[in-house]
């Protein structure tokens, strides 16, 4: 199976879980914790994957700008969830950063696999 498809398959198939749970009441807060670190690095993997066959001299400057259009976009993001949809501060704080450490360190020993020469690209 290709690593987005594991992205998102294990981050939906987490949250379903999560929020099947009888008793959790933040499934919101975790669902919403979750979608803006899988669409940061699903987005980063799709992009260099596909560059990297092409035109791997651009690899770098390119993670080097979505480095910095992520910084920003999660900025924004976590200011929108806290203060316009006013979600609890705690469940979406610790959700956003599980995901955002699991999936960013997929994905960094998915890119070592590609760079190594190991893992194809997805199509």
């Amino acid at each position: 199976m290709k690593p987005l498809a594991w992205m998102v398959g294990a981050s939906v198939g987490s949250w379903l879980a999560i929020a099947a749970w009888a008793g959790v009441s933040s499934s919101r807060e975790v669902l919403f914790g979750m979608l803006a670190p899988l669409a940061g690095a699903a987005s980063t993997w799709v992009l260099v994957a596909r560059n990297f066959t092409s035109r791997p001299e651009l690899v770098t400057p390119l993670m080097v700008a979505a480095f910095a259009g992520k910084l920003v976009f999660f900025g924004v993001y976590v200011t929108i969830m806290l203060r316009v949809l006013a979600l609890r501060p705690l469940p979406f704080v610790v959700s956003f950063t599980t995901y955002f450490i699991a999936l960013h360190l997929f994905e960094a020993l998915c890119l070592q696999r590609l760079f190594a020469g190991s893992a194809p690209a997805p199509q």
